[in-house]
């Protein structure tokens, strides 16, 4: 009885997509996921596969077709907002709203569903804004308009905001996209730092398949006909990510635990 597993996402026979006039469209059936907390868990897949539908589905701003999702054992739909963002902070690639707003002022409004209703910080909030800033090492740019930031420093200051928002998941759709590779890595370092010293579960939606087969605890696998999620030492081991890609062009090379050119594609 006490050693019962408790999962922070569970879904049972989910399906997502979207519904029109005519008929629903389904992008992806049967998802079948039990999540311990405190993984970093990557999410792959080719583009338009659904990955991004996904997400949205499990943070409630669109709803399943068809099965349940459970946050902490709860039913997602009967989640109030309030209580869904004190669960959940979500980090998505659309383009901030333009403002004034300076650094601190935006990872403030992480603290939005503790304050009272005229939005005012008291000495906790504050030490959660300040924490944010250093684990993501961004106070030296608290004071900076957000919009004087490059995209990797404004990458940091967006995780600060979900980190000061206190949840014990948080959801990434494509967080380094527009970023070079030092700064890939690096925010990638850092996801993978806070759910280690914090106890996140981070769930990322990315295409950086080598340094998510580095850095996950866990693969969300997309693929045309099927999703796999495991261990990545498993998937690897059980060739799980050959099903990733219906190519001619590139194979997963387990030994290198990487997708190479097939030796026998040509050009």
């Amino acid at each position: 009885m006490g050693n019962e597993i408790s999962y922070c996402i569970t879904t049972q026979n989910l399906s997502i997509g979207y519904t029109t006039k005519d008929q629903p469209i389904v992008v992806a059936s049967n998802l079948n996921i039990q999540l311990e907390g405190g993984k970093l868990v990557c999410l792959l897949g080719k583009n338009g596969i659904g990955k991004s539908t996904l997400l949205r589905t499990l943070t409630k701003v669109q709803p399943a077709l068809k099965g349940t999702v459970l946050i902490k054992d709860k039913p997602l739909n009967l989640l109030k907002n309030i209580e869904l963002s004190r669960e959940i902070s979500v980090v998505l690639t659309e383009k901030l709203p333009e403002s004034n707003l300076t650094v601190f002022e935006l990872i403030a409004l992480g603290r939005q569903p503790y304050t009272n209703w005229i939005g005012k910080l008291d000495v906790n909030d504050l030490d959660k804004i300040n924490e944010a800033l250093e684990q993501t090492n961004t106070t030296h740019l608290k004071h900076k308009f957000y919009y004087q930031l490059s995209d990797g420093q404004l990458q940091k200051v967006l995780i600060a905001r979900a980190l000061a928002q206190d949840t014990a998941i948080i959801i990434f759709d494509e967080p380094t996209a527009h970023l070079d590779i030092h700064h890939t890595i690096e925010t990638f370092s850092l996801l993978k730092n806070l759910a280690v010293k914090f106890n996140k579960t981070i769930i990322v939606s990315t295409h950086e398949i080598n340094l998510s087969l580095q850095l996950a605890d866990e693969l969300w696998l997309m693929t045309p006909t099927n999703f796999i999620c495991g261990e990545t030492a498993t998937l690897i081991e059980n060739n799980s990510l050959d099903q990733l890609f219906d190519s001619n062009l590139i194979e997963f090379n387990k030994t290198l635990k990487q997708f190479i050119i097939k030796p026998s594609s040509h050009f």
